[in-house]
């Protein structure tokens, strides 16, 4: 049996949403954005009402999405694990999931690519950790390729890390640095040839801004 509203009421808390009154009791509340053809005196029946509530949800989970990913950039796959964390239905979190990477709020591409960026220019790593990290967040191996083949050769990316890390070396003798520094490069998945040459390039560098 179709029931009438009687009330359309902005939610103190949250003025984005309405609570709906049906035949003079309050019903359920609703997104703006769902509610907008809604009018008092207007008939809802048992089904129309499900549809509202169905795209209520959907309309919840996409702000919370949208929330989630004004902090930083994310991955399609991270956004649709915390949706479901908080628990939002698979069908919901793939039908926002589609809503997001249509309007290209969520793009894997851009997103690979400010997290090689930023790697590149704060914590240099070797493509090889790269792509694991990237892999983690359920990148494709199209993307990570794509992106790598985009980025600083790794003996650039060895070479930052090590000018990076070259204040704590100052003043050691070349075995203490040698050593080091071949650690710490290792320990960022740069492979033995690279860290060999940057630590010779980099030994030699120094010295010879020191000796003039």
């Amino acid at each position: 049996m179709a029931k009438k509203i009687t009330a359309l009421k902005v939610q103190k808390k949250n003025p984005e949403r309405l609570n709906i009154y049906l035949d003079g009791e309050f019903a359920f509340g609703l997104s703006r954005i769902v509610a907008a053809w809604l009018s008092i005196g207007q008939e809802l029946d048992q089904s129309q009402i499900d549809s509202l509530l169905a795209k209520d949800e959907i309309e919840v989970a996409y702000q919370r999405a949208l929330k989630f990913l004004s902090y930083k950039a994310r991955s399609a796959h991270e956004v649709a694990q915390k949706l479901t964390k908080v628990g939002f239905s698979d069908e919901v979190t793939n039908i926002v999931i589609d809503r997001l990477l249509t309007k290209e709020y969520l793009n894997d591409k851009k997103f690979a690519s400010l997290w090689v960026e930023n790697r590149s220019a704060f914590r240099p790593r070797s493509y090889r950790v790269l792509s694991w990290e990237l892999k983690q967040k359920k990148i494709s191996e199209d993307i990570i390729q794509e992106v790598l083949a985009e980025a600083d050769t790794e003996l650039e990316l060895a070479e930052s890390a090590a000018q990076k890390y070259y204040r704590r070396l100052e003043n050691l003798d070349y075995e203490s640095f040698q050593k080091r520094l071949s650690g710490y490069l290792a320990r960022r998945g740069f492979s033995y040839s690279i860290v060999k040459q940057v630590v010779k390039n980099l030994w030699e560098e120094k010295n010879y801004e020191k000796n003039g």
